[in-house]
């Protein structure tokens, strides 16, 4: 919104500033820090007011998780209500990408806000179907799919592109949605089954969309895609101010997440973040980069896959529980350090994403 401020400017003055993508996600970054300071404890009251006994806690769990029963959740309408805010006024609101970024995570924070409000009303762990939830996450990926691939150059439309390899793209035709639908699915529910311990998810959330972020912001620029010899996805830069929406406001989160919680995210911040990281790796052609910068939750998802086939197939388990940081949580490591050894790991992951751009 406040982009169109510079058609005051006369390419001299201050107004001038607001046609820097750069400038504008640091005020993204800001708009949404302060919207979480200040949001953050009126609706931390409302949610435990209407919540009663918050989030139910599973039965099966850690035992440690018992002493959490009471916290409320859908603490995700923080972040969403903070990075939607700054995104809206930062960005150019013309820019297609935006929009679908915006898309995707607004309808996964709906899906997720409807299975957070049956875990409480209820006071059970099921929430929504599961079915239903894929269901509809497979049709907004769909769309996201299709508008991703319209607006991407001719050359790059509907293909894979893959890192290291620069002149590697695999035409997929109409194959790339459903191919755009499983990353956008997968990372929505990946984050989902991250989000297990006090600030265990967002810190990698928020380091994985950094590093997407400037991963959007150097394709988006032909100056930058024929230094490094990327492909070049026009309008892309844009995603830098969403993403710089989501760090500021996950640092809002966090100040209220961090251990002991005061809320939790819920399925409304974990499956809307999950979906943004998809659709901006769709978005710039970093699907595959996506699975090494969102490693960890790649490995989380790995680990409840890998639980339930074993066991279907043996009767028995390969972790003590899952997802992994369960399986840590049994074998006795404190909380903290499960997170902040997870943050570690997704950090190390995040800068062997990044050479991938240099590395050709």
């Amino acid at each position: 919104m406040l982009f169109w401020l510079t058609e005051f400017s006369d390419g001299g003055d201050a107004f001038n500033l607001f046609r820097y993508i750069t400038f504008r996600a640091g005020g993204a970054f800001l708009t949404a820090l302060i919207f979480g300071f200040l949001f953050g404890p009126p609706l931390i009251n409302v949610l435990r007011k209407r919540q009663g006994k918050g989030q139910p806690i599973r039965a099966d769990g850690p035992e440690g998780h018992f002493a959490k029963a009471g916290t409320p959740t859908m603490g995700g309408l923080l972040i969403i209500g903070a990075l939607v805010t700054s995104t809206l006024l930062w960005a150019r609101l013309d820019n297609p990408f935006v929009w679908m970024v915006l898309f995707v995570t607004i309808s996964y924070a709906a899906i997720g806000f409807a299975d957070d409000y049956a875990k409480v009303s209820k006071q059970n762990t099921a929430g929504v179907s599961g079915k239903v939830r894929l269901l509809l996450g497979f049709v907004i990926a769909g769309i996201a799919g299709f508008w991703a691939a319209a607006y991407h150059p001719e050359d790059l439309s509907y293909r894979v592109a893959f890192p290291i390899f620069k002149d590697t793209l695999v035409y997929l035709g109409y194959f790339f949605v459903p191919f755009a639908m499983i990353v956008i699915v997968g990372a929505a529910n990946a984050v989902n089954l991250t989000d297990g311990l006090d600030g265990l998810a967002i810190m990698p959330v928020m380091i994985a969309t950094s590093t997407l972020g400037v991963i959007a912001y150097a394709v988006g620029r032909v100056d930058f895609t024929e230094y490094l010899d990327v492909h070049y996805v026009p309008g892309t830069g844009e995603i830098l101010i969403f993403a710089a929406g989501v760090v500021g406001g996950g640092l809002g989160f966090l100040w209220y997440n961090a251990p002991p919680a005061a809320v939790f995210m819920g399925d409304t911040g974990s499956l809307a973040l999950g979906g943004a990281l998809g659709a901006i790796a769709v978005a710039t052609k970093h699907e595959v980069v996506l699975a090494i910068v969102g490693g960890l939750f790649v490995v989380e998802a790995l680990s409840v896959i890998i639980q339930v086939l074993y066991f279907k197939r043996t009767g028995k388990r390969v972790f003590l529980m899952a997802p992994i940081h369960h399986h840590y949580e049994k074998k006795g490591w404190a909380e903290p350090t499960i997170v902040i050894r997870f943050w570690i790991i997704s950090l190390i992951l995040a800068i062997i994403g990044l050479a991938t751009l240099k590395v050709r």
